[in-house]
């Protein structure tokens, strides 16, 4: 152990460092103050929603967007019942959809209104190999029918699909949302990539009843629409 001298100041000293104090240019601690406590670093501060660390996630690539414009869902339902004859087929189609699509993740959420839906366009019914194109009147009372007393499309408003692909599969595994009931079904499809953009064709039977639909007739059923429908689907993203 090391053992320090102290030796006693001269006066010279003594009057130095009173000289000093009192001038106040170099200021020394009062002789009887107490001694300065080391600063307590402040307590950590609880972890909330806004001060959470944010955890390290993957980056998911570049998300690509529905091009609604560019984009189709149709369905044709046709008619059944006795009394079939008299009745009309139709295709109900939206050009709504939107969405993202995230290729890097194979995957794609997309969605449309019901209430924006459009009923008989000629070019759909021609390309559907419906002929007789029903009159103005007939397809405002289709529309009608089918939001209010078949979709409820008032309790219902949206159809959603959720998007998977499976590495290379051309067939895709979609979870589609009807009338508050979810379906999965492997879809086969067309995917196309060009330029940055993804276009994504296919077809696919469904039943009305799968979704907790009853579809809709009159006269005990002597005229109704058919359980099953066609949808055919010309999807494109950039």
């Amino acid at each position: 152990m090391t053992h320090t001298n102290f030796t006693f100041p001269s006066r010279a000293a003594v009057a130095c460092i009173a000289w000093h104090a009192l001038s106040a240019c170099s200021p020394l601690p009062p002789p009887h103050s107490a001694p300065v406590a080391p600063k307590t670093p402040p307590a950590p501060v609880a972890a909330t929603a806004s001060t959470a660390p944010i955890a390290a996630t993957a980056p998911a690539g570049p998300v690509l967007h529905i091009d609604s414009a560019s984009s189709l869902i149709a369905v044709t339902v046709r008619r059944g019942g006795i009394l079939a004859r008299l009745g009309h087929d139709h295709v109900v189609a939206s050009h709504t959809v939107s969405g993202t699509v995230t290729p890097s993740q194979n995957r794609a959420d997309l969605q449309f209104r019901l209430d924006q839906l459009i009923v008989d366009e000629a070019d759909l019914r021609q390309i559907a190999g419906l002929d007789k194109q029903p009159s103005a009147d007939a397809i405002d009372g289709t529309r009608h029918n089918m939001l209010s007393k078949v979709l409820d499309a008032e309790r219902y408003p949206l159809v959603q699909m959720h998007v998977e692909r499976i590495g290379n599969a051309q067939a895709l595994q979609v979870s589609i949302t009807l009338h508050g009931v979810t379906r999965t079904l492997a879809i086969p499809a067309s995917i196309r990539e060009e330029n940055g953009s993804i276009n994504v064709k296919g077809n696919v039977n469904l039943k009305q009843t799968d979704f907790g639909i009853t579809p809709f007739s009159v006269m005990a059923g002597a005229m109704a629409v058919q359980d099953q429908m066609e949808l055919r689907f010309d999807l494109t993203a950039r």
